[in-house]
């Protein structure tokens, strides 16, 4: 039976409370999710798990929650979250996790688009920036609060996470009802894009999408039973709530919550997971950390390890002496390296969100610890493609998983079509508006090729979109036009595409800006000296910091560059049109870009 026919009959009849279910009668006493590493670290098993989620859902039913409803879940990364999402999942809601970085317009935006019936916050933090909002939502029916503290007196839509599961479980045969009812092609969530071309779109994934994904993984890179993971990602990214939610209920994994990314190096030493998703920036750290105990000399098994890599990459077959060879060093040598980050049991190692530099690859890879590139967005549930040892090119990111197919059309953009792909966007109306062609073909907006062996590369996006190192995906569009309201501005740029945070270069526009200086009374001579203007400068300082205000934290600028321009076409940095062009600018200017990441 070919791999795509066994998943997908594997999958037939699976949902996520059906999984859940099963963990908790054959594993009850198994960790199923443990929240910290320290002396005050809580564990919950899989029957205690289950147990949690039971007394939620009878409490999210008792303040309103129905099936198709959706709810919204404003928290950091702690067991809490977890158990209201699953309690959701139960009675056939939609749960919606959010970013703790959204501005507050960007929550008005979210939160009347689901139409939520109800939210769940964390504490003061959350209060502060979606309590403006609340009067917005017309269909709001509770708003539950874990830290009863920063509820407001006196208003009856308010109630406690302890009111919500202080009740206890539903009772077994009521329960038992609830989860026999979900099936597998049933909506189970929705995960809101990062609007590149406008609003955020709400993607919704049904039970299917999210364990075909799940149980994809385990076959295409096999880790032991029962895997230990660290879930360190928001649970809004796509990444982490395949990896932190549903792929754990699927093998009955145990995952340890990181809730301070800082916190994440001394985590991967305490868990030592089997499997660990990274996002190029994490990587990035983690190779620094291994050059800078080793150096950039390599011994005899770093060479093998490295030369081993570099022969699967080129799909040419690893001589049996050197295999041999570095399985004796490998124990010797390489493991005690791996284990000095926590990484000497990892069976799963692998990166996506953004390109990844090739030399960060080729370190890792010395010290036995190959990281695989996978690709994919939400509306193919996370990976659509997958790198394996057997099937990877450096700079490359593998082939379609089971039962998905990748196509490159005229234009070079990347299609997708398989079990992965999502039925659609949600709605305003709670209706599902369809994400692919009437062939079922997914346009991916991404630009690459697909190779001989079903290799895919992806060379680029077909729409402007910046992609950070940490895996943030972000509209350089809505930034440039906050910045382009100041008078003095003619052109901005938001640069930050593989990159640790967004910078700008902003262009003073060849008329206003005397006009501005007059008005001022600056003295410059011409648009060089106004560049460098201390008035010029704090005036920008403002501009930046109003746009930043509109904001969410990843899209802000955290520094700028001032040309004096002025741009044309004539220069190169725009089209006849008068449309800056991007790469051109980047080029031309990369040695100020460059600056700004000193």
């Amino acid at each position: 039976m070919a791999a795509s026919e066994q998943l997908h009959r594997s999958v037939d009849g699976l949902t996520i409370p059906a999984l859940l279910r099963e963990n908790a009668r054959r594993h009850p006493d198994r960790p199923a999710l443990t929240t910290g590493i320290g002396p005050d670290d809580g564990t919950l098993t899989w029957h205690q798990l289950r147990t949690e989620v039971s007394a939620v859902t009878r409490g999210l039913r008792a303040v309103g929650l129905r099936r198709g409803d959706r709810m919204l879940i404003a928290m950091s990364r702690r067991a809490e979250h977890w158990v209201a999402d699953l309690a959701a999942v139960h009675l056939g809601a939609l749960p919606c996790s959010t970013y703790d970085t959204l501005s507050t317009d960007q929550i008005r935006h979210l939160a009347r688009h689901s139409a939520a019936t109800v939210l769940v916050l964390e504490g003061q933090e959350q209060m502060r920036r979606w309590g403006p909002v609340l009067d917005d939502l017309p269909y709001l029916r509770a708003v539950i609060v874990l830290d009863w503290s920063a509820a407001p007196e006196g208003d009856k839509r308010f109630v406690s996470y302890q009111a919500v599961r202080g009740s206890g479980p539903l009772d077994a045969a009521t329960f038992e009802a609830l989860t026999d009812e979900i099936t597998t092609d049933q909506p189970l969530t929705v995960v809101y894009t990062s609007g590149t071309t406008g609003e955020p779109k709400g993607v919704v994934l049904t039970h299917r999408n999210v364990i075909h994904e799940s149980l994809m993984q385990d076959q295409l890179l096999p880790v032991p039973d029962h895997p230990r993971t660290v879930a360190y990602l928001p649970l809004a990214h796509i990444a982490e709530r395949v990896l932190g939610i549903y792929l754990p209920i699927c093998n009955a994994g145990h995952v340890t919550i990181c809730r301070d990314p800082a916190q994440l190096p001394a985590t991967l030493l305490h868990v030592r997971p089997h499997g660990f998703f990274g996002v190029p920036r994490v990587w990035e750290k983690l190779a620094g950390v291994l050059r800078a105990k080793r150096g950039e000399e390599l011994g005899e098994a770093r060479e093998l390890a490295l030369k081993a890599y570099r022969l699967r990459s080129a799909a040419e077959d690893v001589p049996p002496e050197l295999t041999e060879r570095l399985t004796h060093l490998d124990g010797q040598e390489l493991r005690p390296i791996r284990a000095a980050i926590g990484l000497d049991e990892c069976r799963r190692a692998s990166s996506g969100a953004a390109p990844i530099p090739t030399a960060v690859l080729e370190t890792l890879a010395s010290v036995g610890l190959p990281v695989h590139e996978v690709w994919g967005l939400s509306e193919t549930t996370g990976a659509a493609t997958v790198s394996t040892p057997d099937a990877f090119a450096l700079g490359a990111v593998g082939r379609p998983g089971p039962g998905i197919e990748v196509k490159a059309a005229e234009d070079g953009e990347l299609f997708v079509r398989g079990p992965v792909v999502v039925p659609g966007y949600l709605r305003a109306d709670g209706g599902i508006d369809p994400a692919t062609d009437e062939h079922g073909w997914l346009p991916t907006g991404d630009l690459g090729t697909v190779d001989a062996r079903g290799i895919v590369t992806v060379t680029g996006r077909k729409k402007e979109l910046v992609i950070t190192d940490g895996g943030k995906n972000i509209a350089p569009t809505r930034i440039e036009s906050l910045l382009r309201t100041h008078p003095l501005i003619a052109h901005a740029v938001a640069v930050g595409d593989r990159r640790p945070y967004i910078t700008a270069l902003l262009v003073l526009d060849e008329e206003a800006a005397p006009l501005w200086a007059k008005d001022h009374e600056v003295a410059a001579d011409g648009l060089e000296e106004l560049a460098r203007h201390p008035e010029v400068l704090g005036a920008l300082d403002k501009a930046v910091a109003e746009a930043n205000a509109q904001l969410s934290r990843p899209e802000q600028v955290k520094t700028y560059r001032v040309l004096p321009g002025p741009w044309t076409a004539e220069s190169g940095e725009l089209t006849p049109k008068l449309s800056v062009r991007r790469r051109d600018v980047e080029r031309l200017h990369g040695a100020v870009i460059e600056s700004m990441y000193a």
